[in-house]
């Protein structure tokens, strides 16, 4: 895993837009009405080629494919797993719950989708790895027309698949958990056998607390997450922890927030994960102020933090010297060599759906380049 020995690097967590193409062939496959196969898998490498350049063309050092090939970043794995199937609709996360004003808004301005996740009905194996294998030569290739030194790819962590695909099959969470670590093993090894960062997406041990395990004490949701935390080393016993990564929120949408669980809570679990590098919220309102956690905890000598010094919810650019200063926060608690610039979340995690306008996430991801320039200068 690159570090920033010479100046601060920059990342992303992941989804990036998708194109009206992309969009309508990944939900036509979805609902069984694709008509070509072969078209739909040009598109994507198109677009795989194209998020690369672009990543590359604003700055950005440590890159993805920005999961074009996925509706979501976790529902995904019904194509990759058998045991899934149907689709059931959740309850949303407390804080909306809590202002239903805010649901019929997002309802009216089309932001939150009608998909429903599939549901676990079945024993959890391994159906088949070939769209990840594409996934995998996608990127590659894309990479290899590039000058980048590096490139990282998204899967879901066991935690978070089991927030959104409900189980009806396993006699407890934990059973179910184990199933579905031993499955995705494979994926991760996958990943990291290609020669990919693997990043995991775990918003299962932020968001979980006012979601799937809101009417559980936060004494409760912490042990849960400890658990989530032990299956997922698990999944990843045969991995270098320096070539994963690990993201965690507590929601990437706009709303309230008001019900989220304290990172004071959550890093002491977190730090418990194998994954060297650790990317979390700390731009926007309700955990800007969080950086103060990490100042006064004792962390690990060998991790890496990647702080979002950029919010992924709002169409604000921030300004390259607000993004220097957060930067700069995080450099003098570990040090500059132990700090990437990253993103609070994804800005597409689920096709077709986000708050923030595409031309918008790179003028974004261009002051979080910025940013990190000004902070360079300061720090070597």
């Amino acid at each position: 895993m690159l570090t920033s020995h010479d100046k601060i690097l920059t990342t992303h967590v992941g989804s990036l837009p998708r194109d009206a193409a992309v969009t309508e062939g990944v939900y036509a496959q979805e609902e069984g009405k694709l008509r070509d196969e072969a078209e739909l898998a040009r598109t994507i490498a198109n677009a795989v080629c194209k998020v690369i350049h672009d990543q590359v063309d604003t700055g950005i050092d440590i890159v993805s494919d920005g999961e074009q090939s996925k509706i979501s970043y976790s529902t995904y794995i019904k194509h990759r797993l058998n045991g899934f199937s149907g689709g059931a609709k959740r309850d949303p996360a407390q804080d909306l719950l809590d202002y239903p004003g805010i649901l019929e808004r997002r309802a009216k301005l089309g932001t939150r989708s009608t998909f429903l996740p599939p549901i676990c009905q079945g024993e959890i194996s391994v159906k088949t790895m070939a769209p990840l294998a594409v996934d995998i030569d996608n990127l590659k290739t894309a990479v290899a027309k590039v000058q980048i030194d590096e490139a990282f790819m998204n899967s879901a962590s066991p935690g978070v698949i089991a927030l959104f695909q409900l189980n009806e099959h396993y006699p407890t969470h934990e059973d179910y958990l184990q199933a579905l670590a031993e499955a995705m093993r494979i994926e991760y090894e996958m990943i990291v056998g290609s020669g990919l960062l693997l990043q995991i997406d775990a918003p299962d041990l932020g968001m979980g607390r006012h979601t799937i395990f809101r009417h559980k004490t936060d004494a409760e949701f912490q042990k849960l997450a400890e658990l989530h935390v032990e299956v997922l080393n698990h999944a990843l016993r045969n991995i270098p922890a320096d070539r994963v990564r690990l993201h965690i929120c507590w929601g990437n949408y706009e709303g309230p927030h008001h019900c989220d669980i304290p990172m004071e809570q959550v890093l002491p679990v977190v730090l418990k994960a194998k994954p060297q590098a650790l990317l979390f919220e700390t731009s926007n309102p309700r955990h800007a102020h969080e950086w103060t956690v990490f100042r006064d905890a004792s962390i690990p000598d060998d991790k890496i933090l990647v702080p979002g010094v950029i919010d992924s919810t709002t169409n604000f650019i921030e300004h390259p010297e607000l993004v220097a200063e957060r930067i700069c926060k995080f450099t003098d608690i570990v040090g500059k060599d132990r700090v990437i610039a990253g993103t609070d979340c994804g800005f597409a995690t689920f096709a077709g759906f986000g708050t923030v306008d595409a031309d918008v996430v790179y003028a974004k991801l261009g002051a979080l380049c910025e940013g990190a320039k000004l902070a360079s200068s300061r720090l070597w």
